[in-house]
């Protein structure tokens, strides 16, 4: 939901005095040690959530995460466009069409890159349904693994058995010959469209729908989602299995026990298996959303057992049996259960029950389509290991590794993005085909004239930008570099892989101390914890106040700085109310002033989307004062600042230009794009203030972080460490919670995530002496 036109918040009580916040007036402190503010609270309505951070990492059910439901554009781990079951707006599908290549009106006959990346995205499910049926039946030992990990394994067994000779073991294959490099790099070119993705629902299966909602009390708005979720046969399914609403995002249990009680009346339950089915699918698309690509069995039936569900073991029972979830348990304990079965003679041992655990080892729950990206994605970088030729590469040491190797992760702050972009220029140089990537277009601004070509993540994968394919279908490349490696999602990181050809070389290079990724997994961290490739850390450190005071975040201490040239300004406040107040003041004058930095170049970074001092408060604050107006399209004016999001779980800054009958005109990056009216609603929201989440890959001269008293629970490490991290010349932070904010970079590193790309890289490449 975008903020309604004209809400504004009220300004500061008139017995405060408005203050420069650089220095001219005393209520502010140079340096970076958080004072505690006299006072220091919060006067939020007491219907607010508290604070509503924007990342309840670790949550497995959303119902215990303080928060509302998430928003367009959100793009924290509440990225997911939600449609809450109240709404009366309209809806977006999913393939409404969004920003063309190059930011242009998409042509008939094109695609937008929203577009082109739902149709790769469907390429990649198409690929990962066909190998969830091969691998539909009984689950072995050892079936999980695959390429010559698997024929290993099938070679020890037929040995074993008798129907081999050990002499199998020293037959290899010869090596598939290695694609030639091209006499020099060419130009990038633009890959051709991808195929037009699907139609939007008929409005014939949209009308079917909406008659099952309304026979069960849900409201129409939802029939565009349900029939997009469901198919075709959505309204037959949905009048058999009314719970099956839980597959529309923002849908709650609760919403969707009403519904089914409309429809069945006595003959549903609290254990009815179709109620448990779908919400122990739920539960998993709910951890989805805090970054987990899978859940101990044991979280999932506490999950259960809150939403009253009698018997939870014979709900994951029921869910595992009908296929809607997987079960994983750790590769060493099946071949230890392998080899004990073998040793009393009793055969190959039987598949465990759900659920049962030995010797402390977890047995996990998780949905197929990121179990199967996890896997395709272990099984692509371990492709690329063992298919790229060693060479020996003079210069750096990152250069050295990235020769000898086909993957490397490269670690370091914000100055050692230049290391990684120098290698793909010494590549190019050698005649490799290089390319570089990143997060977001304000961090391919921020790559100047690097001597490599460079393009956004979202649109290589989209094929709007970057080199052209190969006869094969691989992207036309050599080496691959991805910067902001911690924001990639298993996802994205299996698409991006399996693009890839046989004995190109990838460098994931990034800084681990920043929030991870918007979707689920966690493919930079696991790689660097599975240690199955070289790591260069870089020894190139941020410079100056502002570097020295996120390095000292990043170690878990918030250090004293000084800062002789206004780098860092801490603002005191007693309440979110002045809180506002003195944000405005900040991006409207002080630091324009002062610094010469303009309002449309800082940029604010909150908490979360609600409370008192959330986005939405900030940003019809600072509407109100930097581009007041009635918000004549849709809410918007031209001028205002926006946060647009072509898809989930990405934002891109841009500015309103004005409104004609297909849409809202954006300038986003330096291209015009569209956002059609129907999305304006869902994909658009007022971009002075941001999550830090929103502001991850990005960096702006001027940086004003706001934590109002109620912000406390949504801190952590790598939240304060991403949103200091933004800044490049100056940082201002409103400071109103006193010793929560050192607390919070002292004792609240990372929250866990449970995935499961770390043990099998280890089971693929740790053998091979990586």
């Amino acid at each position: 939901m975008t903020e309604p036109s004209g809400e504004t918040v009220p300004e500061a009580p008139a017995d405060v005095e408005p203050a420069d916040a650089l220095g001219e007036r005393e209520p502010e402190r140079t340096g970076a040690a958080a004072p505690s503010a006299t006072g220091s609270g919060s006067t939020r309505p007491a219907d607010a959530p508290a604070g509503e951070p924007d990342t309840p990492d670790g949550a497995t059910d959303q119902e215990e995460a303080a928060g509302e439901p998430a928003e367009a554009g959100d793009d924290g781990e509440d990225g997911a466009e939600t449609v809450a079951v109240e709404a009366t707006g309209s809806e977006a599908g999913a393939d409404a069409p969004t920003e063309a290549a190059g930011g242009e009106t998409p042509a008939a006959g094109q695609l937008s890159e929203a577009e082109a990346e739902i149709a790769a995205q469907r390429e990649l499910r198409a690929r990962i349904e066909a190998r969830k049926a091969e691998k539909a039946g009984p689950v072995e030992s050892g079936a999980k693994l695959s390429g010559t990990a698997a024929d290993l394994l099938a070679a020890v067994r037929a040995v074993e058995s008798g129907k081999a000779s050990g002499e199998a073991f020293y037959e290899a294959p010869e090596p598939a010959p290695r694609r030639p490099a091209p006499a020099a790099a060419p130009a990038v070119t633009v890959r051709p469209p991808a195929p037009r993705t699907a139609a939007a629902p008929a409005p014939a299966t949209t009308a079917a729908v909406a008659e099952v909602l309304a026979a069960g009390g849900a409201p129409e708005a939802l029939a565009g989602p349900v029939a997009a979720a469901l198919g075709e046969s959505a309204a037959g399914a949905l009048r058999e299995d009314p719970w099956q609403l839980l597959a529309v995002p923002g849908v709650r249990p609760e919403q969707a026990d009403g519904f089914a009680r409309a429809l069945l009346g006595g003959a549903c339950g609290p254990d009815d298996p179709r109620r448990t089915v779908a919400l122990t699918v739920w539960l998993l698309e709910q951890a989805a959303v805090q970054g987990h690509t899978a859940l101990d069995v044991e979280a999932v039936r506490a999950g259960l057992a809150r939403h009253a569900v009698p018997d939870p073991d014979k709900a994951v029972e029921t869910t595992v049996a009908e296929g809607a979830v997987l079960v994983f348990q750790e590769e060493e304990q099946e071949e230890a259960a392998e080899d004990d079965s073998e040793g009393s003679g009793a055969g190959e041992a039987e598949p465990e029950e759900p659920g049962t655990e030995a010797a402390g080892v977890p047995v996990l729950l998780g949905l197929d389509r990121y179990a199967l990206a996890e896997e395709s994605l272990a099984d692509g970088l371990a492709r690329l290991v063992r298919t790229a030729t060693p060479d020996t590469w003079e210069g750096s040491e990152l250069e050295r590794a990235a020769g000898a190797h086909g993957l490397v992760l490269h670690t370091g702050g914000e100055a050692a993005r230049a290391e990684a972009v120098a290698l793909a220029a010494a590549a190019g140089a050698r005649g490799l085909r290089s390319l570089v990537t990143v997060h977001s277009p304000e961090g391919l601004g921020a790559l100047g004239d690097g001597g490599a070509p460079a393009v956004t993540l979202a649109a290589l994968l989209s094929g709007a930008a970057g080199p052209g394919r190969d006869e094969e279908g691989a992207l036309a490349l050599d080496l691959l570099v991805v910067l902001d490696a911690p924001q990639l999602d298993v996802e994205a990181g299996a698409m991006l892989v399996e693009s890839l050809p046989d004995g190109c070389r990838l460098v994931l290079s990034g800084d681990p101390g920043v929030l991870g990724s918007a979707g689920a997994g966690q493919v930079f961290a696991d790689a660097l914890a599975a240690r199955v490739c070289p790591r260069v850390a870089s020894r190139v450190p941020d410079p100056g106040p502002l570097g020295e005071l996120v390095s000292g975040v990043g170690a878990g201490e918030l250090l004293q700085v000084e800062a002789p040239g206004k780098e860092i300004v801490i603002v005191p406040v007693r309440d979110a109310g002045e809180a506002v107040h003195r944000t405005v003041q900040l991006v409207a004058d002080s630091v324009p002033r002062a610094l010469g930095v303009p309002p449309e170049r800082t940029q604010v970074i909150t908490v979360g989307h609600g409370g008192s001092a959330g986005t939405r408060a900030l940003n019809a604050a600072l509407k109100q004062r930097l581009n007041p107006g009635p918000g004549r399209f849709g809410g918007y004016d031209p001028g205002d600042r926006v946060a647009y999001a072509p898809a989930p779980g990405r934002t891109v800054s841009g500015t309103v230009l004005g409104a004609d009958p297909e849409g809202l005109r954006l300038r986003c990056a330096g291209a015009e794009v569209l956002v059609p009216k129907e999305r304006v609603e869902s994909a658009l929201r007022h971009g002075w203030a941001l999550t830090a989440h929103q502001a991850a890959g990005a960096r702006w001269p001027a940086v004003v972080v706001v934590l109002p008293g109620d912000a406390a629970p949504g801190l952590s490490r790598p939240w304060v460490y991403t949103a200091f991290g933004r800044a490049e010349r100056h940082l201002s932070v409103v400071h109103g919670v006193d010793q929560a904010l050192p607390r919070a970079v002292a004792e609240r590193p990372a929250p866990e995530r449970t995935t499961r790309l770390r043990p099998l890289l280890e089971g693929l490449l740790a053998a091979d002496g990586e």
